[in-house]
């Protein structure tokens, strides 16, 4: 009896192995009977799961989402902070498409994981295309000088430190003290200087360009001085015509009536209008007709919102930033007089003049520091979103568009950066936020 007990055991034991063993053997050719098509080692059935591929900073990523589920998880572990950033979310902001009659969607760029902004991929792009350059060596004394009022500056500081690199980050002095300190514990030096026209050499961007050169040019310091250049240089466009762009087109499945954003450089809206432009599904639209015929539209609109003090509103309405009085490039005043940081442009850029010299920009709208500042507050009481200046300026733009064109459309604005980063200065300004509930729409409207 106990030699039959131990033979059932060893046979059950050596079927549960055999089991296994054809199981892993055989489980593709099953699946694939099943899915119908040839599968790698990285790939599930397609009944079961939507496999994601995507490429940033030439490393290939994938995801899974679950179909029928709200399920995303990570089949491989990211490759340090890097890998934690794009393939941000589309969040549709709720009471803003219902009170529009539109699809009002937010690329939630606050969720990139290194700076926690838009930032994080211009930074990355600038990084890996000096490294290719041979403009950067890991852990060799070479520094990173950028000018800044802080989003860029924050990014490049993390990814810095990440890849070997210490940030040098020159700044006005008016920006909110919440982005220096954040500098300063991320292991940056913060250079500071009083607030100056840009064709001033104390301007925070000239700043940055002398002391990179000067950190260059002394053979007493290690490695060399790098200056990121983030509003001339092409990668930063680049960054969002590889990544925001492609991303954005497959949340939308190509399907989208208009995009809006705000300019600070100019590399978001132009890398993301030049792709959306050229890969837009055509569809037929019902609320635009020719002739009382159905037009089909292959290309979203594209908006700047432009906050107040800055010049770009006028340059795409009337092709001229300023007055003939104050021609382009000369103006001795502040960037942006407006209590809205991150976004607004005086000058015109590399980045911003690849979408203007190709017509990219189809419209602006003008956002006051009031109106952005009740945005703000009710995109909190409304959504339980809490957003820096330049996103408020974003929504508000976006939904003076959803008005314009009529219920029924997509548009797709930016989510930039968290609220946090703006206590001391926009969010002392917009007030705390009460039990109550009471903004409405014509609030925000009544302010622009």
């Amino acid at each position: 009896m106990i030699d039959q007990s131990r033979m059932w055991l060893v046979a059950g034991i050596s079927s549960g192995v055999l089991l296994t063993v054809g199981l892993q053997t055989f489980y593709p050719y099953i699946v694939n009977r099943i899915c119908g098509q040839d599968l790698t080692q990285d790939d599930e059935c397609d009944l079961f799961y939507e496999n994601q591929a995507y490429d940033l900073g030439g490393k290939q990523h994938r995801r899974l989402r679950r179909k029928g589920g709200d399920l995303a998880v990570s089949t491989r572990i990211v490759e340090g902070i890097e890998g934690t950033i794009g393939q941000t979310p589309l969040i549709k902001l709720k009471w803003l498409s219902e009170a529009t009659g539109c699809e009002i969607l937010g690329k939630a760029e606050f969720l990139n994981g290194a700076g926690n902004s838009p930032k994080d991929r211009v930074a990355l792009s600038i990084i890996n295309d000096a490294e290719q350059r041979g403009l950067l060596r890991p852990h060799s004394g070479d520094a990173i000088y950028e000018g800044t009022v802080g989003s860029t500056g924050i990014s490049l500081a993390a990814i810095a430190r990440a890849r070997g690199y210490i940030a040098h980050v020159c700044m006005p002095t008016d920006v909110a003290p919440e982005k220096p300190d954040l500098l300063l514990k991320l292991g940056a030096k913060v250079h500071k200087t009083p607030p100056n026209p840009i064709v001033s050499p104390d301007h925070f961007v000239n700043l940055a360009r002398r002391l990179a050169r000067e950190h260059t040019d002394d053979l007493d310091r290690p490695g060399r001085g790098f200056f990121a250049d983030q509003f001339e240089n092409e990668a930063n466009w680049r960054a969002h015509y590889e990544t925001t762009g492609p991303e954005l087109n497959k949340q939308v499945d190509g399907r989208l009536d208009a995009f809006v954003a705000g300019a600070g450089t100019g590399g978001t809206v132009t890398g993301v209008a030049k792709y959306l432009k050229g890969f837009s599904k055509p569809f037929k639209d019902p609320y635009f007709h020719d002739g009382g015929n159905q037009t089909s539209r292959t290309e979203p609109k594209v908006v700047i919102a432009d906050p107040q003090g800055s010049g770009l509103y006028n340059k795409i309405k009337h092709n001229v930033f300023f007055s003939p009085t104050e021609r382009e490039g000369t103006r001795r005043r502040h960037q942006v007089d407006s209590v809205v940081e991150g976004i607004g442009l005086t000058r015109s850029t590399s980045n911003i003049a690849v979408a203007l010299v190709a017509g990219l920009l189809d419209d602006a709208v003008h956002v006051t520091d009031e109106a952005a500042k009740r945005m703000a507050r009710l995109l909190v009481e409304r959504e339980g979103i809490f957003v820096g200046s330049s996103s408020a300026v974003n929504c508000t733009a976006a939904t003076k568009i959803a008005l314009q064109m009529g219920p029924g459309h997509r548009i797709v604005t930016v989510l930039c950066d968290s609220g946090t980063r703006h206590l001391s200065k926009f969010w002392a300004q917009a007030g705390n936020i009460g039990k109550e509930t009471d903004m409405e729409l014509k609030d925000v409207l009544d302010g622009l």
